[in-house]
């Protein structure tokens, strides 16, 4: 967590420390040797930002409901086994409208545990950094992360980050709680 927030800007909550470290401690063991950061960022990279892997984010637009205001519209293209797919949903806001979409296309059925966001850089130049812990229907929780210069890109991102995981079964199961 040190060296992700020293190198690269990042401030891991406190849960998916917990669950990074876990990552980076079985690279060492299958290493033998002192990693590197380069590597804890390869790492990290490949489990949480690699996007293209069952699904890619490409873009979405979002609209409210002439009817009621505080509802969300969402219409989404994804790269799904290297086609552009759209797909659409509703909710309070454009994660709750992007998690209901994915919920139709995918079957996988998220609820936010936990939303943390935060900037790296400044200026022109930064980047939004959004985190989701999750959990799925049974219990088990999975983390999600996104990086774009547009916080609601960056926040769509984590959100296709742990549906990837998700699929993938990188879940652990919920201890204590919530």
């Amino acid at each position: 967590a040190y060296l992700m927030e020293k190198d690269y800007g990042l401030s891991l909550p406190r849960k998916l420390q917990m669950e990074f470290s876990q990552i980076v401690q079985e690279i060492a063991a299958k290493t033998g040797k002192e990693i590197s950061s380069d590597v804890i960022w390869r790492a990290f990279n490949d489990e949480y930002l690699e996007l293209n892997r069952p699904y890619g984010f490409l873009d979405h637009q979002m609209t409210t409901d002439a009817h009621a205001s505080e509802i969300r519209n969402v219409s989404a293209t994804l790269r799904e086994k290297g086609a552009e797919v759209t797909i659409s949903g509703r909710g309070n806001g454009p994660i709750d409208a992007f998690m209901d979409a994915l919920k139709k296309h995918t079957g996988v059925e998220l609820k936010v545990i936990d939303y943390r966001e935060h900037s790296v850089g400044l200026g022109n130049d930064a980047t939004a950094v959004a985190y989701l812990e999750t959990r799925l229907k049974d219990g088990r929780t999975v983390h999600g992360v996104g990086m774009n210069p547009n916080i609601v890109n960056a926040s769509l991102q984590a959100v296709i980050s742990a549906t990837n995981r998700a699929k993938l079964g990188k879940v652990r199961e919920l201890q204590g709680a919530a």
